[in-house]
Parts: structure tokens; C-alpha cells; sequence
């Protein structure tokens, strides 16, 4: 049953004692009197957004946008969404994905129910795989967090010092998911923190702060929303973004919209998997988005690129067992550490193939992303074969510096070589068969449909040309892990601005 937080019934918190249980009714009903209780909220601001899964190596921050614009509306009543932002590169460095952000874009994000989509122009596009963290990002909301905690049947609340100071931790499950939050001594709700499903990452941390309360017109509301996405292990930032909010106000009659017909009606995309020989003994497997390169050497397979997820890898798997029955699939190579295309590497690890990546990648993998342990809330094979595939003893590298890397059966020869001086990763890897001579690349240089209007030149292709140039390699055919397959006399003659 529901447990109302009116506004009036002025209950004190209860006397905190060092790692206390508190009655969950007393602790909601004084942060209700405290924050007040609205049906929505709208609120707007300036700050920054980042770019989550695309920092310029593991090491690193994710790369961040400036936000000129920002303003959100959250409907408790509807559990609905509308989320604006304007952003632009700004004075931000331009490292990692997506970046140089050209001019300002604009993000239209919503959420009503356990639908999830985009505006693009007019038309919605169905978001189908961000419709729980979206609806759960209602529920982590300073308003949003009471509500859910007073609905849940599993809710407590226990007071102990942290970080110095004495917090009410109250903790309870949601959409399937723990929900834990801290409320300080005003009665204000702090922090919010759960952790949501991540290919690279596993169970991630997902994690709102919430600082500065300012009264908005009788409502309580933080005047700075600051969040984190990753794992603390390798990196403790991993900020994902802060909003420095201006204005706000409670119980607005304007709601996010209901979920469009097409909205309601989309489930994820199927995985689509095709090949196509490209040489004797090479193949491309493509489909969707992303895409792989499998070679075949005398008593083995590698194949270039493992994206995405563990779905998309079974499925490429599958289909180079189709095309070679009969060799197992030993080396997997990475082009670089972003998380759409290292996703599916574990599927590989978990079948004992040895990874082939950036050695600047290694402690992130070892650490974090190859970690066999349990993933409670997405398992996938690697997870599941627990403890043939123990810590430490998972997965085999071989390790990519400044000098390259061969891989060689006596006759076939794929060169692996990192690409320097690239913004957009610092671990990017090229694979080069010589005797095909394919350059198989992800991100630097997509080559287009026949006849369609070239692509505009940018920092990654011109990258690409000059490494090419200084590693002195012969290419005829440019493979992308994205786009085509295209000639290294197009590639050339777009550099060339012919």
C-alpha cells in the first residue's frame, strides 16, 4: 500500500544514532514536510553532458559537451519524461567519441511507462533499450525517490556516519532494481544510486547528486544535479553529467507526452548478420550498424571487431562457423576500448579466444570488463562459466604497443598497428592484410554507398591517410567496421579534395 507524504503533519526525524534502523514511515513523512510532494516538476539550467562509453582511453573522464540550454518536465502521476538539452563542444577538449561536436545539436529525450524515444524533427523514434534506465532515472529524481520509496514493500531506512557526517540511508527495489539514496539531516534527499545493465561494465553504477536546495515556490529542489556512470575500480569520475539548475517549478500543468502509437508498438531490432567473401579465406560480417572481419589462417580464425553486445557476437560467431566448420576461432581484435564496439568481446573471451588489443586497454579489461563475476542484472556466457574462466586466468592478451603487432601462420600475415595522434581514441588499432592489401578500420573512415555524395573529410580520415603514409602500406580496399567497402584511390582522392 501506498504511504502518503503530505505536506503537513510536521513529523521530526527520528534521534540518529551510529548505523541505526529508522522507522521508513517517520524518515519519508519528515522529508516529504521538508521538500514538499508535487505531482511534476519542471526545471531548467546550463551545464554539461558527456559522451558515456567513449572516453579517449579507460584511463580517462568521458568526454564532455557544454550544455547551453537544458530543461526537464517529470510527471509522477503519468511516470513520464521530457528531457531538452542543447549542447556543443564548447571549451571542452575535443578527445573521445563524438567529438569535435560541430555547431550546437539539439536532444529530445522521452519516457512515458516502459516506453522510451527520441525526436527527430517531428518524427519519434522508438528508443526501446533506454526505456528502464530512463524510467528508472524518474524514480531517482529528489521527488521522484520519496514517491517509490513510500510505494515499494521492502523499504528501510538506517541512519550511520558517512563521509563525516550522519546520513539516513533508505534503500528499497524498483523495476527490479535496488534503489539506495541518502537523506541528511535537513531531511533533504541527497544522492540517489542503483546500478543498470552494461555490456562493458556489467552491473554499472548509475548515480545522481544533489546539492545547493533552494526553495522554488514552496517545493525544495537542488539548484545543482550532478551524475556518474562507470565503475569505481579502475576510474572514480566517470561523471556524466552536471546541470546548474536556474529555475523550477512544481505541480506545472504542461505533461510530457503519452508514448505514439509506433512507440508502443517497437521491440528491439532483430540481429541481422550477413558475409560476404572478400579474398580467399576473408570474409565480411556485416549487418546492422557494426560490423566484423573474419580471416582465416591455417589452423585458425581471428576475427577484427567484437561489437556491441553478446547477441551480435553469437550470432557472427555462428556465422563464421557456417563458413569455416572445421577451425576454431583463437584471436578476436579490438579495434579500441569504446563501448559499441568492445561490447561482444566477452562472448569471444568465454570461449577461450585470445584478445588482441591497445596495451593501453589492459588494466581496464583485467580489472573490469573481462572480469568473470557474476552480472545479476544482464549474465551473459563468460559470467555464466564460473571457475573454468577465473580471475587472472582470463583472457589471454596479446598486447598492442607503439611497434605493432603480427599475427601469422608462416603464410597469411594480418599487421595490426595502433594509430597515433588520434583524438577521438588513444587506443585505436588499423588491421592491414598485406597480400589482400584490406585496411579494415573503425570510426576513422566509413566509405560510402556507390554513388552517394562523398562524405565530408574529418580529423579521423585525415588521421588515417597519415598513418597509412607513414606505416607504408599498400591498401587497395578500405573495409569500415561502419559503412562500405570502398577503394584507397576514392579514400585518397577526398583527402586530396578532388
Amino acid at each position: 500500500m501506498r504511504r502518503t507524504l503530505p505536506l503537513i503533519a510536521a513529523l521530526a526525524a527520528l534521534p540518529a544514532a551510529l548505523a541505526a534502523a529508522q522507522d521508513i514511515e517517520s524518515v519519508l513523512l519528515a522529508a516529504g514536510e521538508a521538500m514538499g510532494n508535487p505531482s511534476s516538476i519542471e526545471y531548467s539550467g546550463t551545464g554539461w553532458v558527456a559522451n558515456v562509453g567513449q572516453s579517449h582511453t579507460p584511463a580517462d573522464d568521458w568526454p564532455r559537451f557544454e550544455v547551453t540550454a537544458y530543461s526537464r518536465t517529470i510527471d509522477y502521476d503519468a511516470k513520464s519524461s521530457k528531457e531538452i538539452h542543447t549542447r556543443r563542444q564548447g571549451d571542452y577538449p575535443a578527445l573521445g567519441g563524438g567529438a569535435p561536436l560541430l555547431g550546437e545539436q539539439e536532444r529530445i529525450l522521452l519516457t512515458s511507462g516502459g516506453h522510451a524515444w527520441t525526436m527527430r524533427g517531428s518524427d519519434a523514434v522508438p528508443q526501446p533499450a533506454a526505456a528502464t534506465v530512463r524510467q528508472l532515472d524518474i524514480w531517482m529524481s529528489p521527488h521522484g525517490f520519496l514517491r517509490a520509496a513510500a510505494d515499494a514493500d521492502d523499504a528501510t531506512a538506517v541512519t550511520l556516519m558517512l563521509e563525516g557526517r550522519e546520513l539516513t540511508i533508505v534503500s528499497f527495489t524498483a523495476m527490479g532494481h535496488r534503489l539506495n539514496g541518502t537523506i541528511n539531516e535537513d531531511n533533504l534527499v541527497e544522492r540517489t544510486l542503483t546500478w543498470v545493465a552494461n555490456p562493458v561494465f556489467g552491473d554499472m553504477i548509475y548515480d545522481h547528486r544533489y546539492t545547493g536546495y533552494q526553495d522554488f515556490g514552496g517545493v525544495m529542489f537542488p539548484t545543482v544535479i550532478h551524475s556518474h556512470q562507470g565503475d569505481p575500480r579502475i576510474n572514480p569520475g566517470h561523471n556524466s553529467m552536471e546541470i546548474t539548475v536556474t529555475a523550477a517549478a512544481a505541480d506545472v500543468e504542461t505533461a510530457p507526452p503519452a508514448a505514439p502509437d509506433n512507440v508502443r508498438d517497437a521491440t528491439a531490432p532483430p540481429v541481422v548478420v550477413r558475409s560476404t567473401q572478400m579474398a580467399s579465406g576473408v570474409w565480411r560480417i556485416y549487418g546492422g550498424s557494426h560490423h566484423s572481419v573474419a580471416v582465416e589462417f591455417a589452423d585458425f580464425v581471428a576475427v577484427v571487431e567484437a561489437p556491441q553486445n553478446e547477441a551480435r557476437s553469437l550470432a557472427v560467431i555462428a556465422e563464421i562457423r557456417r563458413r569455416v566448420p572445421d577451425k576454431p576461432i583463437r584471436y578476436v581484435i579490438n579495434t579500441h576500448h569504446h563501448a559499441d564496439h568492445a561490447g561482444g568481446l566477452r562472448t569471444y573471451v568465454a570461449q577461450s579466444a585470445t584478445v588482441i588489443t591497445h596495451e593501453a586497454n589492459h588494466a581496464f579489461y583485467d580489472d573490469v570488463f573481462f572480469h568473470p563475476g557474476t552480472r545479476a542484472l544482464e549474465p551473459d556466457l563468460l559470467s555464466g562459466r564460473m571457475p573454468w574462466f577465473a580471475p587472472n586466468r582470463i583472457p589471454a592478451y596479446e598486447l598492442v604497443g607503439d611497434d605493432g603487432h603480427t599475427l601469422t601462420d608462416g603464410e597469411r600475415v594480418m599487421n595490426i598497428h595502433p594509430v597515433l595522434r588520434l583524438g577521438h581514441a588513444g587506443t585505436m588499432l588499423i588491421a592491414h592484410l598485406p597480400a589482400e592489401r584490406i585496411l579494415i578500420n573503425a570510426d576513422l573512415y566509413s566509405p560510402p554507398a556507390p554513388g552517394s555524395d562523398p562524405p565530408p573529410v574529418t580529423a579521423g580520415m585525415r588521421s588515417l591517410a597519415q598513418n597509412i603514409e607513414q606505416l607504408d602500406l599498400d591498401v587497395a580496399r578500405h573495409v569500415g567496421i561502419h559503412g562500405l567497402v570502398g577503394s584507397h584511390v576514392d579514400f585518397m582522392r577526398l583527402i586530396n579534395g578532388e
